[in-house]
Parts: structure tokens; C-alpha cells; sequence
């Protein structure tokens, strides 16, 4: 798919050695004739391409888990067998089930394999930017975050799909849907949230527009309110419907605004300063350094002692709000969530 050729390139630009493996030769086939020329000039012939049967095992520093939702957890269960020195997992983490995101946790410290989950935007420089502004604001009274994007972009990238039912998309307890596909909005929200003082979420508040058929069921948009343990109320939305897109996040204090976007066309990101004066500041950039900038983070986040931003536990963080979302939407009622019962189901409570 389209990240596995995102990070390939992020990889051979740091000069690392590359593997790809797929259980689809045609997909192979794919992204060294089609996607990988169309996006970079020339497929890179340093990149070996192997059926997942005939990968080698056992030599890799990095593993990177770019299949569909639902498989991660048990690709990096088994991964871990391989002792990589880490582990980059797509977002978002897992189906809203959470079916063995505790066996991973567990596993992984066991191991001291460092994991981690391909939130990216969160250890971009504007990202850092923005939260040492928001840092200095006083009284903060509100932090919304929104990623409104219409998903005709995906399958652009992924023409070989006719829609939403020929992957995960087209279904939300597999990972797809808006609350899925779009949670960086959420696990921003939640960074910066954690970041500035305001507590992890512990009550969420939801409705989501379900598209229900014999082929799909998927939410096309997602409303959450948040509750922090510190009683800081936010909110989050994200669809697959809008165009062009919005993805957005302000934080307003008592006498003045910080606003940070991602903007497609020439694609950038801002940071807004908005008081008495209005201060922009631009962040040039094209998509393909975006992971460039993640891997640049993985290596540094090896070496420290500090906890990732985009950590396992961050990304399980993340998933605990997505499917508490889904249960309020589904009960119509307020889902409290207790962290100290682990990353799983049982953590959530009407």
C-alpha cells in the first residue's frame, strides 16, 4: 500500500538497507512499476521485494507494520520474535475491539523492544513549534482539534481500490471509518492536552454517522467530547466527507489564540499566533519529509530516555478514546475510562 512505498523512500534517504515484504506478489509488482516510479522519479533498485514467505528473518533493525488495522497486534506479537532493536506500527493501532493490545505491552517490555505507532504529525517542527507557544499561554479555556478530510485522496493513492468495501475503510471495527482513519486529530488533541497540563481523557462523549450496507459499516463522521481528569473539557471531529480538507487545532486562553494547520496545496503547516497582532509562521516542506522526520525521531527516541510522543502506550491511548467513542455513540450514553485496568475493553465503563 501507500505507506509501505512512504516509508521505503523515508528509509533509503537515510541510507538504510531495505526489505519489503507483502503476502501479494501483485502488490510487489505494483510498487516497484506503478507507485514508487510515479511518486519518486525511478524505483529505487536497492530495495529487495520478497513474498512474506520468503522474507529473511532475524537481521532487521527496524520492522514497519503498514497492513490493515486488524493485524497489526498479531504482526507485532510475532515480530518481536525477530528482536529488532524497534518497531514502527500504521496507525491507528488496532481495531476498536483491543484484542490483545495488552499482550503486546507486556511482550514488548519483556523483550525491551521499544514499540511504536506512525502518528506523525505529533514529532513534526511545527508540532513542536506550536506546543512551545501554547506553553506560554495563561488560562487556557478551550483546545479543539479537527481533521476534516474527504477520503477520495486514499483511493487516489490506492487506485487498484474501487471504494471503501475493498479494505478496511469501509469498516469500522476493522480500523476503518473516520474515527480510525483520521485519528491523528485525536492523538493530537491528546499530545497536546498531555503536554500543557490538562490530563489524559477520562470521560468521552460521542456521535458518529454510521453508514450501515451489506457491504460496509463505517462511521463517515466522528464528534467527540472530551473530559480530562482535570476536568479540562475539548473537542475533536473528524470525517471522511470535507473538501477541501481542514486539519486544524486551536487552543485559546484568556486574551489570546494558537492555532496550528496542515495545508495541502502547496503543502505546508502553519502555526498562528493571534493576540493584539497576528504572527504566522510557515513550515515548508513536501509529504515525503514528513517521514523522513518520523524516522528521524525512532532513531533519537533509541538512544533517550524520555517517552516518545509516539510510543506503543500513546498509540493504545489513543485507542482507548476510539473505542470508547464507539461505545457512547452505540449506547447514546457518557463512557468513563480507567487506565489503571490495562488497554483493553474492560477499561471502559458506562
Amino acid at each position: 500500500g501507500s505507506i509501505g512505498n512512504h516509508l521505503a523512500n523515508a528509509a533509503r534517504k537515510k541510507g538504510w538497507d531495505v526489505t519489503i515484504c507483502d503476502n501479494d506478489l501483485d502488490a510487489l509488482a505494483r510498487m516497484k512499476h506503478e507507485i514508487y516510479p510515479q511518486r519518486y522519479g525511478s524505483f529505487d533498485k536497492e530495495i529487495k521485494l520478497f513474498h512474506v514467505n520468503d522474507v529473511p528473518r532475524g537481521q532487521f533493525d527496524w520492522i514497519f507494520i503498514g497492513t490493515p488495522p486488524d493485524t497489526h497486534i498479531s504482526l507485532a506479537i510475532t515480530s518481536l520474535k525477530e528482536k529488532p532493536t524497534g518497531i514502527l506500527i500504521e496507525k491507528p493501532l488496532s481495531g476498536p475491539d483491543l484484542n490483545d493490545c495488552d499482550k503486546l505491552v507486556l511482550s514488548a517490555k519483556e523483550k525491551g523492544i521499544k514499540v511504536f505507532v506512525g502518528y506523525d504529525h505529533v514529532v513534526a517542527k511545527s508540532t513542536g513549534n506550536f506546543l512551545k507557544e501554547a506553553k506560554k499561554l495563561k488560562n487556557i479555556n478551550s483546545l479543539d482539534v479537527y481533521f476534516r478530510e474527504h477520503w477520495g485522496g486514499i483511493f487516489n493513492a490506492h487506485p487498484w481500490l474501487s471504494g471503501p468495501e475493498d479494505s478496511y475503510l469501509g469498516f469500522y471495527k476493522k480500523g476503518g471509518g473516520a474515527l480510525g482513519e483520521h485519528s491523528h486529530a485525536l492523538n493530537l488533541w491528546q499530545f497536546l492536552a498531555n503536554e500543557i497540563g490538562l490530563g489524559k481523557v477520562t470521560k468521552v462523549s460521542a456521535n458518529l454517522d454510521y453508514i450501515k450496507t451489506d457491504t460496509l459499516h463505517y462511521d463517515r463522521l466522528a464528534m467527540l467530547h472530551l473530559e480530562t481528569e482535570k476536568g479540562f473539557l475539548g473537542s475533536v471531529v473528524q470525517d471522511v466527507l470535507q473538501k477541501p480538507a481542514l486539519k486544524f487545532a486551536r487552543i485559546q486562553s484568556e486574551n489570546e489564540a494558537l492555532e496550528w494547520q496542515c495545508l495541502q496545496d502547496p503543502y505546508r503547516d502553519v502555526v498562528r499566533k493571534i493576540d493584539k497582532e497576528y504572527n504566522e509562521k510557515i513550515f515548508k516542506k513536501i509529504r515525503a519529509d514528513d517521514f523522513v522526520s518520523e524516522l528521524n525521531h525512532l532513531e533519537d527516541a533509541i538512544k533517550s530516555k524520555d517517552k516518545s510522543p509516539i510510543s506503543i502506550e500513546a498509540g493504545l491511548d489513543t485507542m482507548l478514546v476510539i473505542a470508547a467513542a464507539h461505545k457512547s455513540a452505540i449506547t447514546g450514553k457518557i463512557v468513563c475510562i480507567d487506565y489503571n485496568k490495562g488497554y483493553n475493553i474492560n477499561s471502559l465503563s458506562l
